[in-house]
């Protein structure tokens, strides 16, 4: 198991910005490639950005790119995703999610967070 707790979600407005967390326990959190993910009610659960091990390597979903940044802190077992100029339609359940997999093999993805709500007003 890695526990994964994800944090930052809240209630912004159109063209703000959101930092989310997540943060493992459990086992090497450096060894795992890290994914974010959303999911609105009654939708598939959509990829959003994803890390690889070290940190070398990012890639992004074409609806965030140049608006999303994701990072990664090994030494403090965090992933993060910077969400920038957020619109209506990012508004989501954000997941985190660990894999020991490349970081785009998407149905690898083996351990996730409970989630997080992100809501943008228009």
């Amino acid at each position: 198991q890695v526990p994964l707790v994800e944090s930052g979600g809240g209630l912004v407005q159109a063209g703000d910005s959101l930092r989310l967390s997540c943060t493992a326990s459990g086992r090497t959190f450096s060894s795992y490639a890290m994914g974010w993910f959303r999911q609105a009610p009654g939708k598939e659960r959509e990829f959003v950005a994803a890390i690889s091990w070290s940190g070398g390597s990012t890639y992004y979903a074409d609806s965030v790119k140049g608006r999303f940044t994701i990072s990664r802190d090994n030494a403090k077992d965090t992933v993060y995703l910077l969400m920038n100029s957020l619109q209506p339609a990012d508004t989501d359940v954000y997941y985190c999610a660990a894999s020991r997999f490349p970081p785009l093999e998407v149905s690898e993805y083996g351990y996730w967070g409970q989630g997080t709500q992100v809501t943008v007003s228009s």
